[in-house]
C-alpha cells in the first residue's frame, strides 16, 4: 500500500500546481473593487440583436422577452429574435405575441444550440444585411435584471469585443441539485471571471449571458461552433486567437437549474465529454499559446481538463489497488482510508469555496437563509457526483438533448425584476 501512498501523494502535488493560481484569484474581488457608477444616460446606445435558441420553452419564453421589454435601456435599439428549435409546443405563438421575430428550424439530425445559433445568424444576416452593433445570447429560460442591458453597453462601450456577465439563478432553494448549479456559477463568475477581469487577463463565457460585437460576428461567421460544449468552443477559439473576454459585474441575469439528478447526469456528462471534445480540437493551440506566454490559455487548459481527470484517476487508484491489495492478502482497511482521507479533503475543500462564495453573494442568492447555510454542506456532495460522471464520460458519448424548463418569474419576486408587465403590441 505504500504504492498508493505514492500515487496520492503524487495528484495532490499535481492538484496544487494546477490550481494553486485559482485560491489567489480568491481575494482580488475583495481587494480590487471598482468604484460604484451611477447608472446615466449614454451618448451613444448601440443596437444589439438579442438571440434566443428555444426547443419547447413555451413555460418560460415569455418571462425572458418581457424582462427584455422592461429593461431601462431604450427598446428602439434592442430587436428581439427567436429561433424555435424543433419545437412541438406553442414556443412561437407565445414569443411572437412578445413582440419577437420568429424564425423556425426543423432538423433531427444536427442536433444542438451551436446548429440553432447557426442557422438564426444566417437568416439574420440575410434579413438584416446591414447588421446590429453587438449580439446578446441568452436562453429561453433566463430573466434579466432591469438595467442589464445599460451595463453591458456601458463595457462595451469601453471596447469590449465579447462580455459575459453575472449568472444567478431562479430556483436556488428548490433543492440541493439546483443550489449545486447556482453556487458553482456564482463562484465562477465572481471569483473567476471578475478575478481574470480584474487582472486583465481573459475570462469565458458560461453557456448563457454574452454580448459579441459585429467585428466578431464577421469573423466568424454564422456560428462554426458545433461541439457540445459550443460556449467553451466559442470561449477558446477567441482567446487562442488573442482576443480578451471581459465581465460585466453588474450585468445579472437569472438561470433556471434542473432539479432532478437524471437531467442534471445527462447535462453535465455532455459537459464532460464537451471538454474532452475541446480539448482534442484546441489541445495543441492552448499548449502553444501557454509556451508563448499566455497565461489564459494555460488558465483555460486548466479549466476544461485536468481537475475531472486528476478526480477521476485517484478515485480509480484508490479503488483498483484497494482490490488488489485484498486479493494478494494485504491489510484493505489502509485502503479504505485512504479513500476516506482523499474525500474528507475534496470535501473540505469544496465547503469553504462554497462558503466564501455564499458570504460574499449573500445578498443575490435568491432562498432563505437557512436554505443558503445548509446548501454549503450539500455543494460538496453535489460536486462528488461529477466523479462517475467524469469517469463515465471517457467512454460513453452522450448525444444533445434539451433541459425542461418550467419555473415562470410569476411564481417568485427576483430582486431587480419587474415582472406583471403586459407584453409589447
Amino acid at each position: 500500500m505504500q504504492t498508493l501512498r505514492f500515487i496520492n501523494w503524487i495528484i495532490a502535488i499535481l492538484f496544487t500546481v494546477c490550481y494553486a493560481y485559482q485560491f489567489l484569484y480568491i481575494p482580488v474581488p475583495m481587494l480590487f473593487r471598482k468604484k460604484k457608477q451611477s447608472i446615466k444616460k449614454l451618448e451613444e446606445y448601440h443596437r444589439f440583436a438579442i438571440l434566443i435558441c428555444a426547443r419547447n420553452e413555451s413555460a418560460v419564453i415569455g418571462d425572458l422577452i418581457q424582462s427584455i421589454h422592461n429593461q431601462t435601456y431604450p427598446q428602439e435599439y434592442l430587436h428581439v429574435f427567436v429561433m424555435a428549435d424543433n419545437c412541438t409546443d406553442n414556443t412561437v405563438e407565445i414569443a411572437r405575441m412578445h413582440g419577437a421575430m420568429i424564425y423556425e428550424r426543423h432538423n433531427q439530425v444536427l442536433v444542438g444550440k451551436g446548429y440553432a445559433l447557426h442557422e438564426m445568424l444566417k437568416q439574420i444576416k440575410y434579413d438584416y444585411p446591414e447588421g446590429f452593433d453587438g449580439y446578446m445570447v441568452f436562453d429561453a429560460d433566463n430573466i434579466l435584471k432591469e438595467t442589464y442591458m445599460e451595463e453591458m453597453n456601458r463595457t462595451f462601450s469601453e471596447g469590449n469585443d465579447i462580455i459575459t456577465s453575472y449568472r444567478n439563478s431562479k430556483n436556488y432553494g428548490s433543492n440541493w441539485i439546483s443550489a449545486g448549479y447556482a453556487l458553482w456559477f456564482l463562484r465562477e463568475s465572481r471569483y473567476l471571471n471578475q478575478a481574470r477581469y480584474t487582472l486583465k487577463t481573459s475570462c469565458a463565457v458560461s453557456g448563457t449571458g454574452f454580448l459579441f460585437s459585429r467585428a466578431v460576428a464577421e469573423e466568424i461567421g454564422d456560428w462554426p461552433f458545433h461541439l457540445l460544449t459550443e460556449d467553451i468552443e466559442f470561449s477558446i477559439d477567441q482567446i487562442t486567437k488573442g482576443r480578451k473576454i471581459a465581465f460585466c459585474e453588474k450585468a445579472e441575469l437569472y438561470d433556471e437549474q434542473p432539479i432532478t439528478f437524471k437531467q442534471s447526469w445527462r447535462q453535465r456528462m455532455r459537459w464532460s465529454r464537451g471538454y474532452l471534445q475541446v480539448f482534442g480540437k484546441y489541445g495543441k493551440q492552448l499548449i502553444s499559446g501557454i509556451f508563448h506566454g499566455s497565461f489564459s490559455c494555460y488558465d483555460m487548459s486548466m479549466t476544461i481538463m485536468p481537475a475531472f481527470i486528476l478526480s477521476a484517476l485517484s478515485v480509480l487508484c484508490n479503488v483498483a489497488l484497494g482490490i488488489w491489495g485484498a486479493m494478494i492478502g494485504d491489510d484493505v482497511m489502509i485502503a479504505v482510508q485512504s479513500i476516506g482521507e482523499t474525500l474528507r479533503n475534496m470535501y473540505l475543500m469544496l465547503f469553504v469555496l462554497g462558503a466564501i462564495t455564499t458570504a460574499t453573494e449573500w445578498k443575490h442568492i435568491q432562498t432563505t437563509a437557512v436554505k443558503k447555510i445548509f446548501y454549503m454542506f450539500t455543494f460538496p456532495i453535489f460536486m462528488f457526483t461529477y466523479l462517475p460522471i467524469a469517469i463515465v464520460s471517457l467512454f460513453v458519448k452522450p448525444e444533445w438533448k434539451p433541459i425542461h424548463h418550467t419555473m415562470s418569474v410569476k411564481q417568485m419576486q427576483l430582486s431587480g425584476v419587474r415582472i406583471g408587465q403586459k407584453p409589447a403590441a
